[in-house]
């Protein structure tokens, strides 16, 4: 490869899932398929599988800056994928890290409420992210149970989508990728806010199957490569949904093990990409 060119580089700040579904496992996955070099900083580790988490073992905060000034210091970065972050002292990490490297993208995905409808960290977490980190990212793509959290009360129409999305951007976030996907219907509908006016729906028909455990960690990676190809916030988003619903579809009548399995991630994987340094 020549001196000139170098790979879109995509770091994801997660944690593991042993099962290969979700969280890290996903990310790369995910980074692959769209041709992009996918780096990590693992936030915790899981024993988890498709039937839920059987464990948690988290990474003492000083390692996870380690990690991250690791490979922002030698590779460097063109995307920044977050997701679950479950105290304060590690989303205080994060966000030292942001400041210290100035990456172009960074894409949050709030991970805070399980598919039972547990949450997932405490109200203090959730605190420091509001304040401190929304302001550092690019877009935060939250479902609707973790935007409902958020705004305090309950998000219960796709036209109700914007309106908390106004609010999600008067916490401090700079755009919302609001999803629509626990909304009832035979179509998935989403919604794009930006602190400049821009407003995008995404409509979709909604998949069949059972399949569908680290569809929010996959749409937030394939957001975060998308612009690191050099794609417009629009542009991406419409990008990495049809890849989670191609994903979804791809991925639907498989069996692997006996809960909620993967979507296919590597229905048509891609080449790696290069960019001009």
């Amino acid at each position: 490869m020549s001196q000139g060119l170098t790979y879109p580089r995509v770091l994801t700040i997660a944690g593991s899932d042993s099962g290969g579904g979700a969280g890290i496992q996903a990310d790369l996955k995910t980074c692959s398929a769209w041709g992009c070099y996918g780096m990590t900083a693992i936030t915790a580790l899981t024993a988890q599988n498709t039937q839920g988490v059987q464990g948690i073992h988290a990474v003492p905060p000083e390692f996870l800056a380690a990690q991250i000034d690791s490979v922002c210091t030698d590779l460097g970065v063109d995307a920044i994928k977050i997701g679950m972050l479950h105290m304060p002292e590690v989303v205080r990490v994060v966000v030292r890290a942001i400041e210290r490297h100035q990456p172009r993208w960074v894409v949050l995905d709030p991970v805070m409420v399980a598919t039972s409808g547990d949450k997932l960290i405490e109200e203090a977490t959730v605190e420091v992210i509001v304040k401190e980190l929304f302001p550092l990212v690019s877009v935060i793509t939250p479902n609707l149970d973790e935007a409902a959290w958020l705004v305090g009360h309950a998000i219960e129409r796709a036209d109700d989508l914007a309106a908390a999305a106004r609010e999600l951007l008067a916490m401090g976030a700079p755009a919302v990728l609001l999803k629509g996907g626990h909304l009832p219907g035979p179509e998935v509908v989403d919604c794009l806010l930006t602190r400049e006016g821009t407003l995008e729906w995404f409509k979709a028909d909604r998949v069949d199957t059972r399949n569908m455990h680290g569809t929010g960690c996959t749409l937030s990676s394939a957001l975060a490569c998308a612009l690191a190809l050099g794609h417009d916030l629009v542009t991406a988003t419409r990008m990495a949904k049809a890849y989670v619903a191609q994903a979804l579809q791809h991925g639907a009548l498989a069996r692997i093990g006996q809960g909620h399995g993967p979507l296919n991630h590597g229905f048509a994987p891609q080449a790696m990409h290069t960019l001009k340094l």
